[in-house]
């Protein structure tokens, strides 16, 4: 049974779309602020996400978006890919509330640095 060529073509109805072609560019960038390019880092993400190698090294080429499942595994170990998908979700206030979570945490820890160096 062969396709045609409407099968392949899936669009938003609603006003709102997420800009997907700039999603490769925006989860590969993360991906190498998170890990770097090595081919270490890829092999860390295929362990994580249990994905096809060769879907990862797209990823970190900007050649395709993971998929939906690849997405969430890759928000549970990366901050910067889940940081990057709130952002281009147009949930900025997440991310600021991490970040100041974040800046606290730090905080207390060199507030304990200094009692102890006291």
């Amino acid at each position: 049974m062969s396709h045609t060529e409407k099968d392949r073509i899936i669009r938003s109805i609603s006003g709102k779309e997420i800009p997907f072609d700039s999603l490769p560019k925006a989860i590969a960038g993360a991906l190498h602020r998170q890990y770097g390019g090595t081919q270490t880092a890829m092999k860390t993400v295929i362990e994580a996400t249990h994905a096809n190698p060769r879907a990862v090294r797209n990823w970190f080429d900007a050649k395709n978006a993971p998929s939906a499942k690849s997405l969430i595994a890759l928000c549970r170990h990366s901050d910067e890919v889940l940081q990057t998908f709130l952002l281009l979700a147009g949930r900025n206030d997440h991310v600021k509330a991490r970040k100041l979570i974040d800046l606290k945490k730090k905080v207390r820890e060199m507030l304990i640095v200094i009692e102890g160096l006291e």
